[in-house]
């Protein structure tokens, strides 16, 4: 039996690092052992057969081997088995409000996913269309909500913890599409809200440049640890070490770059 529960993860996933950022604010990074799974090879068998079969992470692994899957599902498993430090709101009302504002984290991350993996020139302004229609429903909620407020309540909280992790992924828009948000009173409520979740203290797992690095393959479309065309070497790999490798050109339209070009080999 183990003396604590397991989180099997992907380092730079951000549905592992929500159950970071919780840990975090909760001040219990300690109290969950995570262990790496490398998505450039196949999954092993006997992680598959914890899984039932499924790839998806992360994943928990309790001290008596129960599993646990989806990162919401991890999330409130921790919140209510660890209660000291609440990060969910605890008025009722406030409460259904997170869980509403969460309701479109599904739609904001296949959104932004969605517009750096297009390679379709003619669907640029199409995706970006549909990322900023997200962000327009954010800026409405937090408007309405804490319209003179930084975050959807008094804290950096629950919502800031599902959303940050998609936010700093979406670095990669900022490097492969050139996206920013409008400088537009319409976007205003929400560009602040991004930047403090952006810069929040419990939110530093991860880098842009290795944000950048390491989805470069989603970049020309290929996730998950797939291989581009005329590659031989996944951006996700862990050698060599993303630190020791250039940033990645940005003409994902025109064309795929070498192994060689991204510091892989």
């Amino acid at each position: 039996m183990r003396d604590k529960p397991v989180i099997y993860h992907i380092p730079v996933c951000p549905f592992s690092q929500r159950v970071e950022i919780l840990l975090d604010l909760k001040g219990l990074r300690s109290a969950v052992e995570f262990q790496v799974v490398d998505i450039t090879k196949p999954r092993e068998a006997w992680l598959l057969e914890k899984t039932r079969g499924t790839t998806a992470l992360p994943v928990l692994e309790d001290e008596q081997g129960r599993i646990l899957k989806e990162s919401l599902v991890l999330m409130s498993y921790i919140e209510e088995r660890f209660p000291a430090t609440p990060v969910a709101r605890q008025d009722p009302y406030e409460r259904a409000v997170e869980r509403l504002f969460i309701t479109r984290e599904g739609p904001f991350g296949n959104a932004g996913y969605g517009m750096v993996m297009n390679r379709d020139r003619a669907k640029t302004e199409e995706k970006r269309k549909a990322l900023l229609d997200q962000y327009a429903w954010l800026d409405d909620m937090l408007r309405f909500h804490n319209p003179e407020g930084t975050f959807l309540f008094d804290r950096f909280g629950w919502a800031e913890t599902v959303y940050t992790p998609l936010l700093m992924r979406f670095w990669f828009l900022d490097h492969y599409e050139g996206f920013a948000l409008p400088d537009d009173p319409a976007f205003a409520r929400v560009a602040k809200w991004k930047a403090a979740c952006l810069s929040h203290p419990a939110a530093q797992q991860v880098r842009f440049d290795q944000i950048v690095k390491l989805y470069y393959d989603y970049a020309v479309g290929a996730g998950n640890g797939a291989l581009p065309a005329g590659r031989t070497v996944s951006s996700f790999t862990f050698t060599p070490d993303w630190r020791d490798r250039p940033m990645p050109p940005t003409d994902k339209y025109d064309r795929i770059a070498t192994d060689a070009e991204l510091g892989l080999v």
